[in-house]
């Protein structure tokens, strides 16, 4: 078995939730701990507290998978008998990695928001919230006819080439490529100092920008020359819209009463609040899991009956109520979903490393 480091780890996480999908207030990626050492066991946690690091201890993991940020804001200092010192100073003491993917797993395809709909069988659904618009790019490279197919095909294994419902789609022309190899150079093709003619193909295809490293990568460990020819063009054409929430419906409405009993089930609370007429009929449906409440009249403007959000406050909820807009609030702690769909993203693409869910609950409210 190779070698595999959190570096490995964190880049394969940054596949599904990409760093640059986060707010700029928010604080993802390495919070303690170091992209080099050897990942031997991995847990995944909504919340990293003194509890769940001794959880780590107890089954000897070494990477803290966390959708909430152990480090929010600067520190000044550690200091050691305070709350997050202490925490700090453990996972030091005991050579613990911790990573957060937070309001980027909350955007991302199939992320924190997604996970919320699909507990709820919501269909149709797309951001509540536009945050970015991927940007298309046109990739040109000119390739030797003896290696064009495999050169297509490691663009396309890579992500290069979607259109719509199709991928791997690319166009070729030929031509002839000309090109002198200077001295120290160790040329596929021709001699030094002497101006070699190829028969080349230049295959087109077009990639999202937040694959391109990636695709660039493939084309390159497959291309024959030592030095690779390729153009970059950015293009008006975009790409998917990435935001936080979603807004979805279902096929059937139903009433806020039997929405609220379905969100109990699908999210394990035992108990939420709620806002408007029990009997009103639902169906569109506007999710943000955390906090959420300063999207009420963003919810509202999509066409919402009900917005489901946590933390919500007393005046948003008035105000929601005089819009007409229902409110359930199940707690910010439901974003615990992505535990188990983290932790089986993570089994798929690391099948020999031991990936474990927390059992630790952080919800620090109880209903009495």
């Amino acid at each position: 078995m190779n070698k595999v480091t959190h570096g490995n780890i964190f880049k394969a996480l940054e596949e599904w939730a990409p760093k640059n999908f986060a707010y700029d207030w928010d604080n993802v990626g390495l919070q303690v701990g170091s992209h080099a050492d050897e990942t031997k066991k991995i847990l995944v946690t909504l919340d990293v507290l003194e509890s769940v690091v001794d959880e780590a201890v107890a089954n000897e993991v070494n990477l803290i998978i966390a959708h909430h940020p152990l480090i929010f804001s600067p520190l000044k200092n550690i200091n050691f008998q305070s709350v997050k010192g202490k925490i700090i100073k453990k996972i030091i003491k005991h050579d613990i990695t911790v990573y957060a993917a937070h309001t980027n797993l909350d955007i991302a395809n199939g992320g924190v928001n997604d996970l919320l709909c699909e507990a709820l069988n919501l269909v149709s659904t797309k951001p509540l919230v536009d945050k970015q618009t991927e940007k298309i790019i046109k990739l040109v490279v000119f390739v030797p006819i003896t290696h064009a197919e495999i050169v297509r095909e490691a663009l396309g294994n890579a992500g290069a080439g979607y259109i719509g419902d199709y991928s791997h789609c690319t166009f070729q022309s030929a031509g002839e490529g000309t090109f002198k190899p200077l001295e120290g150079t160790n040329p596929y093709i021709g001699s030094t100092n002497e101006l070699e003619k190829v028969e080349e193909l230049k295959i087109e295809t077009v990639v999202k920008e937040s694959d391109l490293d990636h695709v660039i990568t493939a084309m390159k460990n497959v291309h024959p020359y030592e030095e690779v020819a390729y153009d970059l063009y950015p293009l008006e054409l975009v790409g998917d819209t990435y935001g936080l929430g979603r807004i979805g419906s279902f096929e059937e409405p139903m009433s806020l009463q039997s929405l609220c009993d379905k969100v109990k089930k699908a999210y394990q609370v035992d108990d939420l609040r709620v806002t408007g007429d029990l009997d009103k009929q639902i169906k569109n449906v506007a999710i943000i899991g955390g906090s959420g409440e300063k999207y009420i009249y963003q919810a509202k403007t999509m066409g919402a009956d009900v917005f489901i959000t946590g933390d919500v406050t007393f005046h948003h909820a008035q105000d929601a109520k005089e819009l007409g807009l229902a409110v359930i609030d199940p707690g910010h702690y439901i974003e615990q979903i992505m535990k188990k769909a983290t932790k089986n993203y993570l089994t798929n693409h690391f099948s020999d490393i031991q990936v474990y869910e927390s059992k630790i609950n952080t919800d620090p409210f109880q209903f009495v």
